[in-house]
Formats: structure tokens, sequence, C-alpha cells
């Protein structure tokens, strides 16, 4: 039998059967789901996908939020040799139909009616979608609800019992398991094809990054359709004997990991910032002596930071002061994660080294990575017991990297991408003929072969002075302050830089209020002098480690979130600069009027 996702999930199935393998939270409480009837959801749906005439090949589309039905119907898509495109639930319509109608996905399974819409907008402009199906129960006669198509695999496996045998068999390692189209910063998206041999090599290499065993549990948020919580989130931990529990929503993740309390957790830099802030407002509303030690405990914690770090006990007077701060402080810190996590996992964006030093201290441990779409995604970690804060870690073992004479950060490895999706040209240019996939991230190696990323190749800007910066070390300084939610930062070209500045609206309005003053709209509070000068102060306090020539002299506060909706941002939070600057440009353009 060959070494294909779905053949290692039904290994899983065989070894584990009545323990939990996926919960979830329906009326108020989570439902356990074991692997046994796991497996039995994945050979239904997948002999019900045949009944709708999938075959090896074909490509069908899901487009949900995190739930037990997306990793169903994942394998079940794989079980039959077809081909899993995945579509972010955040996604327009015109997306949606794009991703369909390039893929030429024959099968749409979506969530809810809201999604299900979605695909109705786009009506007879989807060229080869033939079936749509639907978890939720939707009263429309056109769609094909989930749980019928269930129940038509459970006929088809009670009359032919030897079916689902042979229908799994027929994939093998080097066949495309899925296409991921990428988040377009730049353009229409391309589709990533990533192969079965791909992600489990990915798979098979990243158990070293931090240890895992069935007796984990872990809160799943982040989108299945990025590929890091697909592969690491979903492959990784399901290989691993893994509980995976799914969050109600982005929203009440801080009340899901209380009621799961998991021992592991997958995420973006974006919620362990939300997370520290929370933390550190909640240190501010106590009384003052409660903030005393607060900040007392988490200066020992980085005075014994270094020891832990090298794997020493360090000094006995600290060793003792910690473990009073382990009482005192850290304990609540880890109570309000649930209790039990060993570590977080980072991805997706740049980490604060700042951040990650200060749950570090508190004996908080995130595990930060670095990879793309195009490479199933990991490329280098830091390892739980070999940490270097503000790097991304060394190469996974079996996966090569350099850095190029432009300094852009080339890879090879069984991991890469087969190539992009009927785009032989773009799959040319990303691959070069000895097979070393270029990244666009530019960066260095340190003599441990640490990774340390500096920026994106395309986003560095050029001042006129001549001087290159890079705009995401600074957007990463400035978002640590608790006043700023978002920012962009412009100047190629120019003689200076400035930067777009989204506030934290509630903080600010709090903040103005003290100072006699009570905006009636985002709107009014942004044209403020006094608001502008408050947030001008934060920003030149905020950079003043920086160089000359890479400080913002400028801002303009803006009055409203930039959001995927208007396409300012991409589904994985990412920034697209050439949509906000035309958008912006007038407004930029006045900051350089002297």
């Amino acid at each position: 039998m060959a070494d294909t996702l779905h053949n290692r999930f039904l290994n899983c199935v065989a070894r584990y059967g009545e323990e939990t393998a996926l919960k979830y939270k329906q009326g108020g409480a989570y439902h356990d789901i074991s692997w046994r009837t796991f497996g039995e959801s994945v050979r239904h749906v997948a002999l019900g996908l045949s009944k709708l005439g999938v075959v090896r090949g074909d490509r069908v589309a899901i487009l949900s939020e995190n739930r037990p039905e997306w990793p169903i119907s994942d394998l079940a898509i794989l079980s039959e040799g077809a081909i899993t495109v995945p579509i972010y639930q955040t996604n327009t319509a015109r997306q949606v139909a794009y991703i369909l109608n390039n893929a030429e996905a024959k099968v749409a399974i979506v969530s809810t009616a809201e999604q299900l819409q979605k695909i109705k907008e786009a009506g007879s402009d989807l060229t080869f979608l033939e079936k749509v199906v639907v978890m939720d129960r939707v009263s429309d006669g056109d769609v094909i609800p989930f749980d019928l198509l269930r129940q038509m695999g459970k006929e088809l496996h009670e009359q032919q019992p030897d079916l689902f045998q042979q229908h799994v068999v027929r994939a093998v390692t080097s066949d495309t398991a899925t296409i991921i189209y990428t988040s377009g910063t730049t353009g229409d998206p391309k589709g990533v094809m990533l192969t079965h041999g791909n992600i489990l090599f990915n798979c098979d290499a990243a158990p070293s990054v931090v240890p895992l065993s069935h007796e984990d549990m872990s809160l799943s948020f982040l989108p299945l359709s990025h590929v890091f919580e697909r592969t690491v989130g979903q492959f990784l931990l399901i290989f691993n004997g893994v509980t995976i529990a799914y969050a109600e929503s982005v929203d009440t993740v801080a009340e899901n990991m209380g009621e799961v309390r998991p021992t592991l957790m997958i995420s973006v830099p974006r919620l362990y910032e939300k997370m520290q802030a929370r933390v550190l407002d909640k240190v501010k509303e106590g009384p003052a002596i409660r903030q005393k030690i607060f900040f007392w405990g988490i200066g020992v914690g980085r005075k014994l930071m270094p020891y832990r770090l090298a794997g020493k006990g360090g000094p006995l007077l600290l060793r003792l002061g910690y473990a009073v701060a382990e009482r005192l402080v850290f304990s609540k810190i880890k109570e309000r994660l649930g209790g039990r996590l060993r570590y977080f996992i980072s991805g997706g964006a740049p980490l604060s080294q700042e951040i990650a030093e200060f749950f570090y201290a508190a004996g908080v441990t995130i595990v930060e990575g670095y990879g793309l779409t195009e490479t199933s995604p990991v490329i280098t970690a830091n390892r739980y017991d070999r940490i270097r804060f503000g790097t991304i870690g060394v190469p996974l073992d079996g996966v090569e990297v350099k850095i190029a004479e432009d300094g852009e950060i080339l890879t090879r490895s069984p991991s890469v991408m087969k190539g992009y999706f009927r785009n032989e040209q773009a799959t040319r240019d990303a691959i070069d003929e000895e097979g070393w996939f270029h990244t666009g991230d530019v960066g260095v190696i340190d003599e441990d072969r640490f990774v340390t990323i500096t920026d994106r190749k395309k986003d560095i800007i050029v001042t006129s002075g001549g001087k290159n910066v890079s705009p995401q070390n600074i957007e990463i300084i400035l978002t640590m302050d608790p006043y700023i939610s978002q920012v962009v930062v412009y100047g190629d070209r120019r003689k200076y830089l400035t930067a777009l500045v989204v506030p934290e609206f509630e903080k600010l309005v709090q903040e103005m209020k003290v100072k006699g003053f009570q905006p009636a709209s985002n709107k009014e509070l942004v044209e403020d002098p006094r608001a502008y000068a408050f947030m001008m102060a934060r920003v030149e306090a905020l950079q003043k480690d920086l160089a000359r020539y890479e400080k913002i002299k400028k801002i303009a506060l803006l009055d409203q979130e930039l959001t995927q909706e208007n396409g300012e941002i991409t589904p994985t939070m990412k920034v697209r600069r050439k949509t906000i600057t035309a958008k912006y440009g007038a407004l930029l353009d006045s900051l350089y009027k002297e």
C-alpha cells in the first residue's frame, strides 16, 4: 500500500480505536468523536463522493470554518484519489469563483448558508462545478446535505464492503494531494500543488521541533485552508494521535482554552500579541503592589532565561526567586491558558522577539518556525530544547537552506511543491534548474545554522538617499504598542519614512476622555490634533533605537481597520502594500508636503 496521507490516517484509526480524535462544541458543551467514528465518517463521505462521480485526479473544494466536517471531507477526498482545494471562509464571492474556476473544481463542500451564497452569486460563471454539498441544514433543493452524502456512502459500503479499500490504494505518494491558493499580495493567487509525499516529508521531519503523543490536546482555530494549520495542526497531529478540539471562533479562543485545556496550540503572532496585551491590561487594573510583584516576577524570569535556554539550572537564589514568581505570577498566566499548555507553535508571520521572551520568562514557551505554502510549509524551526529568540530556527532534517548573493533565502528539499497549477512560467520563476526554491524572503544564517529573516525581498524600501529599509521590522516594533493596531510603513524612493497607523480605537478614546476630549466617531478621533500628538509621541518613543534613516517622521491615522473584505490584507493577515498605497496615495503624498 502506498504511503499516502489517507493511508497514514487509516493506520491511526486502527491504532487508537475508541480514544478521542476530535472535539467540537455544540449546545454549550464539548462533544467527542472517537477515532473509529472519525474513520467511518471518512469512509462514508469518500464513497458518497464516488457516487457523485468524483474520481482520481478530480478537484473538490472545501469552503468552511474549522469543524469536524473539514478533516472528514479532506481525508475523504484524498481517499478517492482526488485533490482537495481549500478556500478561506473569509474570501469574497469573487475570490471563491476565481479559485473554483482556476482549479476546475467538480464539487464544492461548503459549511453554511452564508458560504453557499458566495457560490450562488457566481452562478453560471462557475464553468466546471457540478455539485454543491452543504454541511449545515439549509432549505435549498439544489444542494446535497452533508448528512445525505454520508448516508449515500454508508449504503454503498453496505452493498460493496470492499469498495473503499479498492479506492484508497489508487493514489500514490507522488500524486497531487492538494492545490492551495496563495494569498495573492501582488495579484491573483496561484494554485500551489503539493503532493502526498511533500506533506508527509514535512510531517516526518517536524516532530523534532516539539515532542508529541496521543495524550496531547490541541485547540484548532487558525484556518484549515492555511497550509500551516493544515500540515502542522491537522496532519502532523493526526499522525501522532493528538486530540484536536475546534474553537467556536477566533473570538472565543480564550474561553475555549479554559474549557479544552490544550497542551499545545498553533497560531500566528497576532494571537500572542493580543494575549500579552490582555495580561498587561489586567495587571495595570490591579493595585500597585500587585503590579510591582508582577513586573518583579517577569524580571526574575528574564534573568533566569539565559540559563534555561542553555539547559542549566542557574544560581540558587535566582532559582528560588523564580519558584516564588511561579507561584505568585506565572501560575496565574498559565491558568488563563488552560493550565496544561506545554508549547505554543508560531508561524505564518514574524514573531516579535520581545513577546517570545516575555512568555518564556513567564514559563510559557513559544516555538517559532518558518515556511511557505510552496514548501508544505515548514523550512526551519526553533526546537523546544534549542531556542534562539529573534531567529526562525534551524532547517528541518533533510531540508537545505542557503542565502543567495542578493540575500534571498533559498531552500531545497522533498517538501518543495510540485509546481503551480497550470502555470509553468511561474513555476520556473520560483524553482531554479538546480531545484532551489526562491522564497522571496531576505535573511542571514549564523554559524550555528540559525536563520534570521530581515525582510521580504519585494517589500524592501529604498529611500531617495539610497538606504535599504525593512518595513516589516519597523511594523513589528510599532504594533507592540497597546495603542497601535495596524501599521503600514511607506517611503520607497522618498527622502524619509512615513506610516499609516490604525489605532486601537477603544484604548485611544479612553485616553482622549482623560484629556477632556470625547469624540463622536473614529473619524473625529483621528482628525483631532491631540490624538495625533499622542500617537506620534508613542511612535517616536518606540523607534528610539532605530537608525536615523529607519525612523518614521510623520504618520497618518486611519479611521478604520485594514480588512480582507476591502482587499487591503490577505486571509493570513499579510499587508497588500500596492493596494493600500494606491488607495491612500493622496494621504501619503500629503505627508511629504513641507
